[in-house]
C-alpha cells in the first residue's frame, strides 16, 4: 500500500525526493493512517483544484485497500 501510494504521489510532483510516506497508529475502527509527505511547493499539485486530485488518490487506495480487506485514511502533510 505504501508503495502505491509513493507511486502516485512521485507521478504529480516535481520533487520526488521529497516524497515521504509514513504509517500512523490504527484508529478506533481499524483503518490505517497513512501520512503523506511532499515538498511546500508541491503540495498544490497534490491536492488540486477543490480537492480533486486528493480525493482521487483516496479513492483509489481505498479501492486498493478494501481488495486487501483493510481500511485506510490518507492524510496530505
Amino acid at each position: 500500500m505504501e508503495k502505491l501510494l509513493i507511486a502516485i504521489a512521485k507521478g504529480l510532483v516535481e520533487d520526488k525526493d521529497a516524497v515521504n510516506v509514513t504509517v500512523g497508529e490504527p484508529t478506533e475502527d481499524g483503518s490505517l493512517v497513512y501520512h503523506l509527505n511532499v515538498a511546500d511547493g508541491d503540495k498544490g499539485r497534490v491536492i488540486g483544484k477543490q480537492g480533486r486530485i486528493a480525493k482521487s488518490i483516496r479513492t483509489v487506495m481505498r479501492a486498493a485497500a478494501n481488495r486487501l480487506g483493510n481500511k485506510i485514511i490518507i492524510e496530505i502533510d
